[in-house]
């Protein structure tokens, strides 16, 4: 959502789009109980097996159809993503196929920098995703996932007018308010009024505490993030309409105030992460 740098050079996108799509097959089922709807987001670095196994997440996802070096841990689900819309291509959505039964969509397509793409242009290479037959998860908006006649919005009414598949949503949401019960009733109310208005499942794909209210991160202390994690887990682990959540994210090489791993160390937030769910 606002770690710009981050995310753009995690993705190395495909140099052309394919133009031959495949006919849809219907959504397999959700992936198997034992799957902790607890998750994170990563990418390669020394000790990332390491520190996913460590982290006792139950899955992950690296803002890519391919997990990269990273060796999954017994036990974790890697989650593909087809990212924007260079990354609509044969190779792409066939490596994302071979990943398991569920696929992303578009990061954040509403924010430039990001996937940056109109309704129209993610409704028309829509069919391409959909043709893996993998269940799939609409394109994760940066911000207003509940707003009438948002982003979201409207792709999910084309989605309906066209007779395409959306089988769950992700969201992204990052907190300024940095007591934790406060932060999590906010993100309480956000998820309750996305799911209110859509009714479909709901993956919180990216969260955290980060004030940019300034324009420059302000990140709260360990002890404050610390305890917005065990407060956030607790209510997402009791929300039916939450499928999964993935924190923001594994590791402070590129996570900042968010990570929870300094090098194969847990912070404090990583230890309150590891505990939770």
């Amino acid at each position: 959502m606002r770690r710009r740098n981050v995310l753009t050079a995690l993705v190395t996108a495909p140099i052309a789009l394919s133009a031959v799509g495949r006919t849809a097959t219907a959504a397999p089922a959700t992936g198997t109980a034992a799957t902790k709807k607890k998750g994170v987001s990563a990418w390669d670095f020394n000790g990332v097996t390491q520190c996913l196994a460590d982290s006792r997440s139950g899955w992950f996802y690296t803002w890519s159809s391919s997990r990269g070096a990273i060796t999954v841990p017994t036990g974790v689900e890697f989650v593909p993503m087809i990212w924007g819309p260079n990354s609509v291509t044969d190779a792409e959505l066939n490596q994302a196929r071979q990943q398991g039964t569920t696929l992303l969509g578009f990061n954040e397509p509403d924010h430039p920098g990001q996937a940056t793409m109109s309704v129209t242009q993610a409704l028309d290479l829509w069919p391409r995703l959909q043709s893996t037959g993998l269940r799939l998860g609409a394109p994760a908006v940066a911000t207003g996932a509940n707003v009438a006649g948002g982003w979201l919005d409207s792709f999910l009414q084309g989605a309906a007018a066209r007779g395409l598949r959306v089988d769950f949503i992700p969201v992204h949401w990052y907190g300024a308010d940095f007591n934790a019960t406060n932060a999590t009733a906010q993100l309480r109310g956000y998820l309750q009024s996305t799911y209110d208005r859509h009714k479909k499942p709901l993956w919180l794909t990216e969260y955290a505490l980060i004030d940019w209210s300034s324009g420059t991160a302000r990140y709260p202390t360990q002890a404050q993030q610390a305890a917005f994690v065990q407060q956030s887990t607790a209510m997402l682990q009791s929300l039916p309409f939450v499928e999964r959540y993935a924190w923001f994210t594994l590791s402070t090489s590129r996570g900042d105030g968010t990570g929870l791993y300094a090098g194969t160390t847990a912070t404090q937030v990583g230890a309150a992460y590891r505990s939770a769910g």
